[in-house]
């Protein structure tokens, strides 16, 4: 009989969890739905969720489970294949868009939508950013750095810098007799070539102070707004004041030496920026990016030997092509990188260092017979695009030789956004990937302690372990 009874309550309370959740969802439907009810077009299908986090909780479920696709994939199996949706993420109702035409729509009407990343996001890496630059004030930032990354000229220019560095730091992890947190060790070297190009030389002890700062700033980016001790979001904001304390006695030195004439030859990109516009900061891009793509470009040739042999002797034949008197790696010679051009391009599409890029209707929008209410967030999911059957046959395989004779249709490949506000830190990461992946293909291999080590995708697809491995030197450097 007490058994029945325990059996009984078991029961009432499971019932009484789901009415709740369904009740709670209802009423935050119902809630948004009584002020669009003047409005001429339905919201698109989907739900919002919980009142105040919304879907937050699934959110995070899947994507620090590694299994990101399991957000669109339940929004897809109960709405059907709409390409567009309604949820509530980060605390802001949201619409989601799948489908090319329509983030293209997006990405490129400027007036629109505008940069919208959450208000969290913001408020970790500071107001004054590329992310939340507008469209004008983006471009002319864009130029300035363009001006010093993009180019002939400039990237031979740069080219010392990164080959001393990677080669100096993978001779440095190879003589190692254990196994190293591979990510972290390319965080560091990402970090010191991007502080190269923009501050030139500094004092190491307080660039490593900067970069401790910058990983647990980055870390913060897409979780929970929570600011209690012990959440991520509180330990972001907390990095962000001690990044802006280290940055700007630096800053200020910087300006004092050109507003005294002091610095008018040999610039980099923190002269161009202090130049341009009276900036309290400094924009750090690209720092994180790169190092996750050297990452991945590696995991995924290490798992597809094939691939990686093609690869090498690539880079061997333009070795063999060199002039004895050639010593370094020169822009024409990346411009010949045909092969491992694909491999990163098939290491973005498959990974995706970006699930989705942040947009903010200005007003309302029809799309495709659904509203886009003012104000509401708009993400257009990039993973779901590169993952899409429709634009890649078998999307889940790692075939880099798909893009022989692809023609991806605009909008189909959208890595880093589009149009005038496409990420500037491409422009930076790119050189620097393809010279570190030049050097280990030709010199290293890597062995994973975990090969089959679990995922986590917040804020960025990374295995748990940061892809434990011992590099190894199969050549001289």
């Amino acid at each position: 009989m007490e058994i029945e009874y325990w059996v009984w309550m078991c029961a009432i309370l499971l019932a009484s969890y789901f009415c709740l959740i369904n009740f709670m969802w209802r009423l935050n439907e119902w809630y948004y739905n009584m002020k669009l009810k003047k409005k001429q077009y339905p919201l698109p299908p989907g739900h919002l969720g919980w009142p105040l986090i919304g879907n937050m909780l699934a959110f995070v479920k899947d994507f620090s489970s590694g299994h990101p696709d399991s957000f669109i994939t339940n929004l897809v199996s109960k709405n059907g294949r709409t390409g567009i949706y309604k949820t509530h993420l980060f605390g802001s109702p949201s619409i989601i868009i799948c489908e090319a035409d329509m983030c293209r729509r997006v990405l490129l009407d400027y007036e629109t939508f505008k940069i919208g990343y959450p208000k969290s996001t913001m408020e970790v890496i500071g107001f004054k950013s590329f992310w939340s630059s507008v469209e004008k004030e983006h471009k002319g930032l864009k130029r300035l750095v363009s001006a010093l990354t993009m180019g002939h000229n400039t990237l031979e220019m740069y080219l010392p810098r990164i080959e001393d560095i990677v080669i100096n730091s993978m001779e440095e992890i190879s003589s190692m007799n254990h196994p190293v947190e591979f990510l972290k060790e390319m965080k560091s070297i990402s970090f010191d070539i991007i502080i190269s190009i923009i501050m030139g030389s500094y004092n190491k002890n307080i660039l490593t102070k900067i970069e401790n700062s910058f990983s647990d700033v980055f870390a913060a980016l897409y979780c929970m707004p929570i600011d209690l001790p012990g959440f991520a979001f509180h330990k972001g904001l907390k990095a962000r004041k001690k990044l802006v304390k280290l940055i700007q006695p630096i800053v200020e030195e910087r300006r004092l030496m050109i507003k005294n004439g002091e610095k008018t030859k040999d610039k980099d990109l923190l002269d161009i920026l202090l130049e341009a516009r009276d900036e309290d900061g400094v924009v750090l891009a690209g720092v994180e990016e790169p190092a996750y793509g050297i990452m991945w470009s590696l995991i995924y040739l290490t798992k597809h030997p094939h691939i990686l042999k093609k690869a090498k002797e690539e880079q061997e034949e333009i070795i063999k092509a060199r002039p004895s008197t050639q010593k370094q790696l020169s822009y024409k010679e990346i411009k010949q990188m045909v092969y491992l051009s694909q491999v990163i391009n098939e290491m973005l599409r498959v990974v995706g260092l970006n699930f989705a890029l942040f947009r903010e209707a200005t007003k309302d929008v029809n799309m495709n017979g659904y509203i886009i209410p003012n104000g509401w967030k708009v993400l257009t999911w990039s993973r779901a695009i590169h993952h899409e059957p429709t634009y890649y046959s078998n999307p889940d395989e790692f075939n880099p030789s798909r893009w022989d004779d692809h023609k991806a249709k605009v909008g189909t490949f959208i890595p880093f956004g589009a149009g005038s506000m496409h990420c500037p830190a491409s422009d930076l990461a790119k050189p620097e990937i393809f010279v570190f992946l030049h050097y280990f293909l030709l010199n290293y291999r890597l062995e994973r302690v975990n090969p089959e080590c679990p995922i986590t995708c917040l804020p960025l697809s990374k295995p748990i372990d940061n892809c434990l491995s011992k590099v190894i030197k199969v050549s001289s450097a």
